[in-house]
């Protein structure tokens, strides 16, 4: 998700599950067996019920042939491939009709421990077991329906990016009296899973109106992340989302008047 003009129409594109190679495989393997050592004890535990729910495995890449119908029958969601980062509208309008975008592409060997954009082991080990979760889905379906409505306007469209920032991909959440991770950005990095619950970053309730208010960083660790109480409260909060987000934009207009 990133700041552009609109796209033209989207047409998603095909995996091509036969042009992965014996790299792709080692990689795949590789990242989902390293982070399966540490996540069985960190993670949120409706992400990990999700992984063999859409039948996830170490020894071969997913084929989305195969994960879309078990995606489907648990929530209604889909994955639609993409070449990479698409534009905002693509982005929402996927969310807003129960489509995740996910890139068909891996990271090289040599590009383990660090990668600038997404690839398909963040698209997809990191986001879509925990779509199958209602609360969940329902609630990422909302902030894509409710971005829709604010396209034409930039500064909305960040105010949103950091929702999404702060819960979908770096949001921690309290279960049965321990801190687990469900933000995608750091279950599917090594070095994140390990410093978001460290002594280093701050850690807060979560609350719309902060989270509204607070940028975020793009090239390192994370100074603050914010801890649900459970996906139902993530999905209860999208009219206090809306209200806030009204209530900015309706503030800002006045100080730009």
């Amino acid at each position: 998700m990133h700041l552009d003009s609109p796209a033209p129409a989207f047409a998603s594109l095909v995996q091509d599950y036969a042009r992965y190679t014996a790299d792709d495989q080692w990689v795949w393997r590789t990242l989902f067996e390293r982070q399966m050592q540490v996540l069985p004890a960190v993670a949120s535990r409706r992400f990990l019920e999700g992984i063999p729910r859409i039948n996830f495995q170490a020894d071969h890449i997913p084929d989305f042939a195969a994960t879309n119908p078990l995606l489907d029958q648990a929530t209604g969601w889909s994955l639609v491939a993409v070449p990479g980062i698409v534009d905002d509208r693509t982005f929402f309008e996927l969310l807003a009709d129960r489509r995740f975008p996910a890139t068909t592409w891996l990271r090289t060997p040599a590009q383990l421990d660090y990668l600038e954009e997404p690839d398909m082991f963040h698209d997809v080990f990191a986001h879509v077991p925990l779509l199958t979760d209602a609360f969940f889905a329902d609630f990422l379906q909302a902030v894509g329906t409710l971005a829709l409505r604010h396209l034409h306007d930039p500064y909305a469209i960040e105010l949103l990016s950091r929702l999404y920032w702060f819960t979908v991909e770096f949001g921690l959440i309290a279960e049965g009296g321990s801190l687990c991770i469900y933000g995608a950005g750091i279950l599917s990095s090594a070095g994140e899973t390990q410093f978001c619950l460290s002594e280093g970053p701050a850690r807060r309730p979560f609350d719309v109106a902060e989270i509204l208010a607070t940028p975020y960083v793009k090239d390192r660790m994370q100074d603050v992340y914010f801890i649900i109480d459970s996906y139902e409260q993530l999905a209860a909060s999208v009219p206090a989302l809306e209200a806030e987000l009204l209530r900015l934009l309706a503030a800002r207009a006045v100080v730009v008047s």
